[in-house]
Protein backbone atom coordinates (compact mmCIF):
# COMPACT_ATOMS: atom_id res chain seq x y z
CA UNK A 1 0.00 0.00 0.00
CA UNK A 2 1.14 3.33 -0.62
CA UNK A 3 1.05 7.32 -0.17
CA UNK A 4 -0.04 9.57 -2.46
CA UNK A 5 3.51 11.93 -4.14
CA UNK A 6 4.04 14.93 -2.32
CA UNK A 7 6.77 17.86 -3.76
CA UNK A 8 9.75 18.09 -1.26
CA UNK A 9 11.84 21.17 -1.16
CA UNK A 10 15.79 20.50 -1.42
CA UNK A 11 17.94 23.22 0.28
CA UNK A 12 21.51 22.92 0.07
CA UNK A 13 24.48 24.86 1.90
CA UNK A 14 26.30 27.25 -0.46
CA UNK A 15 30.12 28.13 -0.46
CA UNK A 16 29.44 31.19 1.64
CA UNK A 17 27.87 29.31 4.27
CA UNK A 18 24.04 30.35 2.97
CA UNK A 19 21.11 28.49 3.05
CA UNK A 20 19.89 28.41 -1.03
CA UNK A 21 16.83 26.73 -2.44
CA UNK A 22 17.81 24.53 -4.86
CA UNK A 23 14.20 22.97 -5.95
CA UNK A 24 11.45 20.52 -5.66
CA UNK A 25 12.19 17.07 -6.13
CA UNK A 26 9.12 14.65 -6.12
CA UNK A 27 9.04 11.70 -3.68
CA UNK A 28 6.73 8.68 -2.77
CA UNK A 29 7.46 7.48 0.85
CA UNK A 30 5.59 3.83 0.99
CA UNK A 31 3.89 2.43 3.64
CA UNK A 32 4.35 -1.21 4.13
CA UNK A 33 2.30 -3.90 5.78
CA UNK A 34 2.86 -7.35 5.61
CA UNK A 35 1.24 -10.54 8.01
CA UNK A 36 3.88 -11.09 10.51
CA UNK A 37 4.11 -14.64 12.51
CA UNK A 38 4.08 -12.42 15.77
CA UNK A 39 1.22 -9.78 17.36
CA UNK A 40 2.12 -6.50 16.57
CA UNK A 41 1.78 -4.03 20.40
CA UNK A 42 -0.33 -1.85 20.09
CA UNK A 43 -0.45 0.41 23.65
CA UNK A 44 1.20 -0.55 27.11
CA UNK A 45 -0.16 -0.88 30.59
CA UNK A 46 2.84 -0.08 32.70
CA UNK A 47 5.32 -3.07 31.79
CA UNK A 48 2.12 -5.00 29.85
CA UNK A 49 2.06 -4.98 26.83
CA UNK A 50 -1.11 -5.17 24.87
CA UNK A 51 -1.20 -6.54 21.20
CA UNK A 52 -3.90 -6.35 18.49
CA UNK A 53 -4.53 -10.18 18.64
CA UNK A 54 -5.29 -10.05 23.07
CA UNK A 55 -7.48 -7.09 21.81
CA UNK A 56 -9.37 -9.29 19.70
CA UNK A 57 -9.63 -12.18 22.26
CA UNK A 58 -10.73 -9.43 24.84
CA UNK A 59 -13.24 -8.67 22.23
CA UNK A 60 -14.12 -12.07 21.66
CA UNK A 61 -14.70 -12.79 25.48
CA UNK A 62 -17.08 -9.79 25.55
CA UNK A 63 -19.13 -11.43 22.49
CA UNK A 64 -19.52 -14.46 24.03
CA UNK A 65 -20.37 -13.29 27.83
CA UNK A 66 -22.97 -10.96 26.09
CA UNK A 67 -24.11 -13.70 24.33
CA UNK A 68 -24.25 -16.35 27.36
CA UNK A 69 -26.12 -13.04 29.63
CA UNK A 70 -28.86 -12.71 26.79
CA UNK A 71 -29.36 -16.67 26.12
CA UNK A 72 -29.68 -16.75 30.08
CA UNK A 73 -32.51 -13.78 30.92
CA UNK A 74 -35.01 -16.14 28.17
CA UNK A 75 -34.21 -19.67 29.29
CA UNK A 76 -37.82 -20.61 30.08
CA UNK A 77 -39.04 -24.42 30.92
CA UNK A 78 -40.26 -24.73 26.96
CA UNK A 79 -37.32 -23.59 24.73
CA UNK A 80 -38.53 -21.13 22.50
CA UNK A 81 -36.74 -18.98 19.54
CA UNK A 82 -32.76 -18.56 20.38
CA UNK A 83 -32.45 -21.00 23.16
CA UNK A 84 -34.47 -23.69 21.66
CA UNK A 85 -31.28 -23.28 19.12
CA UNK A 86 -29.09 -23.39 21.47
CA UNK A 87 -30.26 -26.35 23.36
CA UNK A 88 -30.70 -28.26 20.27
CA UNK A 89 -26.52 -27.22 19.53
CA UNK A 90 -25.90 -28.43 23.54
CA UNK A 91 -27.46 -31.86 23.23
CA UNK A 92 -25.73 -32.54 19.73
CA UNK A 93 -22.82 -31.78 21.52
CA UNK A 94 -22.93 -33.85 24.29
CA UNK A 95 -24.19 -36.80 22.45
CA UNK A 96 -20.78 -36.60 20.47
CA UNK A 97 -18.89 -36.47 23.74
CA UNK A 98 -20.38 -39.58 25.06
CA UNK A 99 -19.07 -41.40 21.90
CA UNK A 100 -15.92 -40.36 23.09
CA UNK A 101 -15.78 -40.67 27.04
CA UNK A 102 -18.18 -43.64 26.76
CA UNK A 103 -20.84 -41.92 29.47
CA UNK A 104 -22.56 -39.19 30.07
CA UNK A 105 -21.57 -39.09 33.80
CA UNK A 106 -18.14 -38.25 32.77
CA UNK A 107 -19.20 -36.25 29.90
CA UNK A 108 -21.11 -34.17 32.54
CA UNK A 109 -17.83 -33.65 34.42
CA UNK A 110 -15.85 -32.52 31.00
CA UNK A 111 -18.10 -30.64 29.05
CA UNK A 112 -18.44 -27.20 30.27
CA UNK A 113 -14.67 -27.02 29.92
CA UNK A 114 -14.79 -28.71 26.43
CA UNK A 115 -17.45 -26.45 24.98
CA UNK A 116 -16.45 -23.10 26.49
CA UNK A 117 -12.85 -23.93 24.30
CA UNK A 118 -14.58 -24.57 21.48
CA UNK A 119 -16.82 -21.21 21.61
CA UNK A 120 -14.02 -18.95 22.26
CA UNK A 121 -11.74 -20.84 19.80
CA UNK A 122 -15.11 -20.87 17.15
CA UNK A 123 -15.92 -16.84 17.84
CA UNK A 124 -11.99 -15.97 17.27
CA UNK A 125 -11.92 -17.65 14.21
CA UNK A 126 -14.68 -15.94 12.39
CA UNK A 127 -13.70 -12.48 14.06
CA UNK A 128 -10.29 -12.75 12.01
CA UNK A 129 -12.78 -12.75 8.69
CA UNK A 130 -15.03 -9.95 9.08
CA UNK A 131 -14.04 -7.00 7.32
CA UNK A 132 -12.43 -4.06 8.59
CA UNK A 133 -10.13 -6.78 11.17
CA UNK A 134 -6.81 -6.18 10.24
CA UNK A 135 -7.57 -3.52 7.86
CA UNK A 136 -8.23 -1.15 10.69
CA UNK A 137 -5.12 0.40 12.54
CA UNK A 138 -2.65 3.13 12.58
CA UNK A 139 1.05 3.74 10.92
CA UNK A 140 4.38 4.29 13.01
CA UNK A 141 7.84 4.90 11.78
CA UNK A 142 9.70 1.41 11.89
CA UNK A 143 13.71 1.55 11.06
CA UNK A 144 13.33 4.42 8.84
CA UNK A 145 10.38 3.13 7.16
CA UNK A 146 6.24 3.46 7.65
CA UNK A 147 4.80 0.39 8.83
CA UNK A 148 0.98 0.12 8.98
CA UNK A 149 0.13 -2.00 12.46
CA UNK A 150 -3.33 -3.31 12.44
CA UNK A 151 -5.79 -2.53 15.39
CA UNK A 152 -7.07 -6.17 15.56
CA UNK A 153 -5.57 -9.55 14.33
CA UNK A 154 -7.21 -12.68 14.53
CA UNK A 155 -6.38 -14.30 18.11
CA UNK A 156 -5.83 -17.51 17.47
CA UNK A 157 -3.88 -16.03 14.13
CA UNK A 158 -1.13 -15.77 17.23
CA UNK A 159 1.17 -18.45 18.27
CA UNK A 160 0.62 -16.81 21.68
CA UNK A 161 -3.21 -17.85 22.03
CA UNK A 162 -2.99 -20.88 20.52
CA UNK A 163 -0.03 -21.73 22.90
CA UNK A 164 -2.02 -20.43 26.19
CA UNK A 165 -4.76 -22.86 24.83
CA UNK A 166 -3.08 -25.72 24.24
CA UNK A 167 -1.14 -25.46 28.25
CA UNK A 168 -4.67 -24.96 29.31
CA UNK A 169 -5.81 -28.32 27.68
CA UNK A 170 -2.55 -30.18 28.72
CA UNK A 171 -2.45 -28.95 32.35
CA UNK A 172 -6.19 -29.25 32.75
CA UNK A 173 -6.44 -32.82 31.19
CA UNK A 174 -3.84 -33.85 34.20
CA UNK A 175 -5.12 -32.03 36.54
CA UNK A 176 -8.84 -33.76 35.67
CA UNK A 177 -6.29 -37.43 35.92
CA UNK A 178 -4.80 -36.48 39.42
CA UNK A 179 -8.32 -35.69 40.97
CA UNK A 180 -10.22 -38.93 39.47
CA UNK A 181 -7.99 -41.30 39.37
CA UNK A 182 -5.83 -40.30 42.20
CA UNK A 183 -2.48 -38.45 43.08
CA UNK A 184 -0.80 -41.90 43.30
CA UNK A 185 -2.01 -43.76 40.53
CA UNK A 186 -1.47 -40.77 38.19
CA UNK A 187 1.88 -40.07 39.12
CA UNK A 188 3.10 -43.51 39.05
CA UNK A 189 1.65 -43.12 35.02
CA UNK A 190 4.82 -41.02 34.33
CA UNK A 191 7.14 -42.30 37.01
CA UNK A 192 6.83 -45.54 37.87
CA UNK A 193 7.68 -46.50 41.29
CA UNK A 194 5.13 -49.12 41.81
CA UNK A 195 6.69 -51.02 39.07
CA UNK A 196 10.49 -51.32 41.04
CA UNK A 197 8.97 -51.97 44.20
CA UNK A 198 6.99 -54.90 42.73
CA UNK A 199 10.39 -56.89 41.93
CA UNK A 200 12.16 -57.82 44.96
CA UNK A 201 8.14 -59.30 45.56
CA UNK A 202 7.96 -60.82 43.17
CA UNK A 203 11.02 -62.19 41.27
CA UNK A 204 11.08 -65.86 42.69
CA UNK A 205 7.47 -66.45 41.02
CA UNK A 206 8.16 -64.39 37.80
CA UNK A 207 11.83 -63.82 37.04
CA UNK A 208 11.07 -62.22 33.95
CA UNK A 209 9.66 -58.89 36.05
CA UNK A 210 13.07 -58.02 36.38
CA UNK A 211 13.22 -57.20 32.77
CA UNK A 212 9.58 -56.23 31.95
CA UNK A 213 9.35 -53.79 35.13
CA UNK A 214 11.65 -51.38 33.90
CA UNK A 215 10.36 -51.31 30.51
CA UNK A 216 7.07 -49.67 32.05
CA UNK A 217 9.28 -47.11 33.79
CA UNK A 218 10.03 -46.51 30.62
CA UNK A 219 7.14 -46.07 28.85
CA UNK A 220 6.35 -43.73 31.93
CA UNK A 221 9.17 -41.24 30.28
CA UNK A 222 8.17 -41.56 27.27
CA UNK A 223 4.46 -40.14 28.08
CA UNK A 224 6.20 -37.50 29.53
CA UNK A 225 7.38 -37.00 26.32
CA UNK A 226 4.09 -37.35 24.89
CA UNK A 227 2.49 -34.39 27.57
CA UNK A 228 4.95 -31.75 25.92
CA UNK A 229 4.41 -33.52 22.13
CA UNK A 230 0.28 -32.51 22.90
CA UNK A 231 1.42 -28.53 23.46
CA UNK A 232 3.34 -28.22 20.85
CA UNK A 233 1.11 -30.02 18.43
CA UNK A 234 -2.24 -28.56 19.09
CA UNK A 235 -1.02 -25.03 19.47
CA UNK A 236 1.07 -25.18 15.78
CA UNK A 237 -2.03 -27.27 14.19
CA UNK A 238 -4.97 -24.32 15.43
CA UNK A 239 -2.13 -21.19 14.69
CA UNK A 240 -0.74 -22.55 11.44
CA UNK A 241 -4.30 -23.37 9.35
CA UNK A 242 -5.90 -19.79 11.12
CA UNK A 243 -2.53 -17.78 10.34
CA UNK A 244 -2.30 -19.46 6.67
CA UNK A 245 -6.33 -18.78 5.70
CA UNK A 246 -5.65 -15.00 6.71
CA UNK A 247 -2.52 -14.69 4.57
CA UNK A 248 -4.40 -16.10 1.53
CA UNK A 249 -7.74 -13.74 2.25
CA UNK A 250 -5.04 -10.92 2.14
CA UNK A 251 -3.11 -12.31 -0.86
CA UNK A 252 -6.77 -12.65 -2.82
CA UNK A 253 -8.19 -9.40 -1.36
CA UNK A 254 -4.79 -7.45 -3.20
CA UNK A 255 -5.22 -9.47 -6.48
CA UNK A 256 -8.82 -9.32 -6.87
CA UNK A 257 -10.31 -6.98 -4.97
CA UNK A 258 -14.02 -7.62 -4.86
CA UNK A 259 -15.49 -10.69 -6.93
CA UNK A 260 -12.87 -13.56 -6.24
CA UNK A 261 -12.25 -13.84 -2.20
CA UNK A 262 -15.98 -14.47 -0.99
CA UNK A 263 -15.72 -18.19 -2.04
CA UNK A 264 -12.33 -18.24 0.01
CA UNK A 265 -13.86 -16.11 2.66
CA UNK A 266 -16.52 -19.13 2.86
CA UNK A 267 -13.77 -21.94 3.10
CA UNK A 268 -12.35 -20.45 5.81
CA UNK A 269 -15.76 -19.95 8.05
CA UNK A 270 -15.64 -23.81 7.05
CA UNK A 271 -11.98 -24.26 8.52
CA UNK A 272 -12.73 -22.54 11.33
CA UNK A 273 -15.31 -24.48 12.53
CA UNK A 274 -13.24 -27.88 11.94
CA UNK A 275 -10.11 -26.27 13.70
CA UNK A 276 -12.32 -25.23 16.58
CA UNK A 277 -13.96 -28.99 17.02
CA UNK A 278 -10.38 -30.49 16.59
CA UNK A 279 -9.00 -28.91 19.17
CA UNK A 280 -11.77 -29.31 21.20
CA UNK A 281 -12.29 -32.98 20.47
CA UNK A 282 -8.88 -33.78 20.77
CA UNK A 283 -8.92 -32.20 24.66
CA UNK A 284 -11.90 -33.90 24.89
CA UNK A 285 -10.11 -37.06 24.51
CA UNK A 286 -6.91 -36.38 26.20
CA UNK A 287 -9.37 -35.36 29.35
CA UNK A 288 -11.06 -38.76 28.87
CA UNK A 289 -7.35 -41.01 28.92
CA UNK A 290 -6.45 -38.89 32.01
CA UNK A 291 -9.37 -39.99 34.07
CA UNK A 292 -8.94 -43.55 33.02
CA UNK A 293 -7.16 -45.84 34.96
CA UNK A 294 -4.04 -47.42 33.45
CA UNK A 295 -5.20 -50.83 34.18
CA UNK A 296 -8.54 -50.17 32.26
Amino acid sequence: MEINSENTEIIQTSETGNLEFVGQQETTESISHEPTLFAEPVFNLGNFTVTNSLINSWLTVLIIFALAVVIGKKVKKIPQGLQNYSELILEGAMNMSDSVTGSRKKTKKIFPIIFAIFIFILVNNWLGLIPGIGSIGFIEGHEGRQVFVPLLRGGTADLNTTLALALFAVFGSNLFGFITVGVWKYFNKFINIKAFWAIPKKIIKDPAIIFVNPIKAFVGLIEIVGEIAKVASLSFRLFGNIFAGEVLLSAMAVIFAFILPVPFMFLEVIVGVIQALIFAMLTLVYFTISGTEEEH
